[in-house]
């Protein structure tokens, strides 16, 4: 019977000796990838066909308005206000939303790669803070843009200089909290659902049937004279919220029916409820990644 021998061969097998980088390392990974992903950056062609144009056509008709501003002889402002931009253009930070919330959450949860997540080093709050971040910095970056472009043109055009670098503070602190708010009502609608499809039908629903059915009530109201009824059936709809915030407190002109925006003191009301809505919507992504963590 032919002998056999044993042999131990060291293949070079060596302990990482490295520096640990720990949980902030591993948080701005995770919202620096999410945010390149919001986007289609590092992402197949096809995925960056949709945000990218709908980048474009956020953009484009601030390019026009400028065109338009500049071309009229004697003009001395722009024609729309920066915090009306962002109404204006609504159904796209919708689709935009409705399209990237749902690829930011729903394939971790449908291929439960969660848990590996928070293995270590990071925890719950580093997953939801950085996701959370990731959206908003995404939503502002699509409705910031178009803003600058508007004030670097009114600059170009020579406009009155404080005036336009108040109106697009303003217009700033706007689309600021407007992408604080939706952001954080997008990534719950869409991680109540592994499916994408469905988160994408849910924050479409979200911000669509409110809006629609405040509009239609605000205009009853409007045609029966029950004006008082106007500025508080905003505070049921997203987008109704933001426009009573700006036209509280900052200067913009209400979309609502017959321009019955609130008051200042009502919209302190429209200003807890927005601020309530962005935490409740940060403590339902903690409460529900508690158990998608298991």
């Amino acid at each position: 019977m032919a002998e056999t021998s044993t042999r131990i061969h060291n293949i070079g097998y060596r302990s990482y000796e490295g520096s640990r980088l720990g949980r902030a390392y591993a948080r701005r990974s995770l919202y620096s990838q999410s945010l390149r992903g919001a986007y289609g950056l590092g992402r197949s062609a096809k995925s960056k066909v949709l945000p990218m144009l709908l980048f474009a056509v956020m953009c484009l008709p601030a390019a026009i308005i400028v065109a338009v501003a500049i071309a009229v002889p004697g003009s001395k402002d722009l024609p729309l206000k920066y915090t009306s931009y962002a109404l204006y253009l609504q159904m796209v930070i919708g689709l935009y939303l409705a399209s990237q919330a749902p690829q930011s959450v729903s394939r971790d949860l449908r291929f439960k790669t969660v848990p590996l997540y928070f293995s270590r080093p990071i925890e719950r709050v580093d997953y939801v803070v950085a996701k959370y971040a990731a959206m908003v910095s995404a939503l502002f970056i699509l409705t910031a843009a178009p803003l600058l472009v508007m004030y670097i043109g009114a600059l170009l055009a020579k406009f009155d200089f404080a005036d336009q670098t108040k109106g697009f503070a303003q217009g700033m602190v706007s689309v600021l909290l407007l992408s604080l708010l939706f952001g954080g009502i997008g990534l719950v609608m869409a991680a109540l659902t592994p499916r994408r499809g469905f988160g994408v039908a849910a924050v479409i629903a979200l911000l669509v049937i409110p809006y629609g059915a405040v509009t239609a009530v605000q205009g009853v109201a409007y045609g029966t004279d029950n004006t008082g009824a106007i500025e508080w059936m905003g505070l049921f709809s997203p987008i109704t919220l933001i426009d009573g915030v700006q036209t509280a407190f900052l200067g913009a002109t209400s979309a609502f029916p017959g321009g019955y925006g609130p008051s200042a003191g009502t919209g302190v009301v429209y200003l807890l409820v927005v601020f309530a809505l962005i935490a409740g919507s940060y403590a339902a992504l903690m409460s529900r990644y508690r158990k998608a963590g298991l």
